[in-house]
C-alpha cells in the first residue's frame, strides 16, 4: 500500500490484500496506542496526516473496530495452540497477523487457504524473520480445531484439479505444436524434392 504524499489515496481502489493489509495498519496503531484513542481518531489522523480517504463506515474501518472489541477472545482461542509459549511472548505483528487472521476465518467467508496466505504474506512484510511458518503452522492447527481443516483440503484439492485440467490442455497444446512441426517437416522435404 504504498502512496505518494501528493496522491489522494481511494479506498475503493483498494485490492481486497490491501483492504487487509490497511486492517492489519488500523489495529496495529489502536495496539501502539494502547486502545487509549477511537478507531475514528486513528482513522481520521490517518486521512489528515497521510492524504488518505478511509471512510468511517467502510469494510476496513469496520472489520478493525470487531477485532478490536474481540481481541481478548481471539487471544483466548489463540492461547491453546501455542505449545510452549505465552501470547505475551509473541511479538506484536506476529500477534496481530493471528487476532486477524483467526477474526476472519471465524467471521468471514472467505477461504482458510486465502486467509492463511495472506496472513502469511503479512507476517513476511512486518513480523519477525521466520515469523511467517509460525503464523502457517497457528492458523493450520486453528483450522483442524474448529473443523475447517477440510475446508484447506477440499481447496487444495480443487487446486489440483486445476492444474490437472490445465495439464491436460498445456498437453494437447503441446501434440497440436509436434504435428504443426511434423507438417511443417514434410512440407520442406516435399519442397526440396522439388
Amino acid at each position: 500500500m504504498s502512496v505518494s504524499r501528493k496522491d489522494n489515496f481511494a479506498y475503493e481502489e483498494l485490492s481486497r490484500r490491501e483492504i487487509r493489509s490497511l486492517v492489519f495498519h488500523l489495529i496495529y496503531a489502536m495496539e501502539s496506542l494502547d486502545y487509549t484513542v477511537s478507531i475514528q481518531s486513528v482513522v481520521d489522523n490517518y486521512n489528515k496526516g497521510l492524504n488518505f480517504d478511509i471512510p468511517l463506515d467502510c469494510e476496513a474501518v469496520i472489520s478493525s473496530q470487531a477485532i478490536i472489541d474481540e481481541k481478548e477472545a481471539l487471544d483466548k482461542s489463540i492461547e491453546p495452540l501455542l505449545d510452549n509459549w505465552r501470547i505475551e511472548r509473541i511479538g506484536v505483528c506476529t500477534k496481530l497477523v493471528l487476532r486477524l487472521s483467526v477474526w476472519e476465518i471465524t467471521h468471514k467467508d472467505t477461504p482458510v487457504s486465502i486467509v492463511i496466505n495472506e496472513a502469511i504474506e503479512l507476517a513476511k512484510c512486518f513480523s519477525e524473520k521466520d515469523a511467517y511458518r509460525f503464523v502457517n503452522g497457528i492458523l493450520d492447527e486453528f483450522c483442524k480445531a474448529i473443523g475447517r481443516d477440510q475446508d484447506i483440503s477440499e481447496e487444495q484439492e480443487k487446486s489440483a484439479d486445476d492444474t490437472d485440467e490445465q495439464s491436460d490442455s498445456d498437453e494437447k497444446s503441446d501434440e497440436k505444436k509436434e504435428k504443426k512441426k511434423e507438417t511443417k517437416k514434410k512440407t520442406a522435404k516435399k519442397t526440396v524434392k522439388k
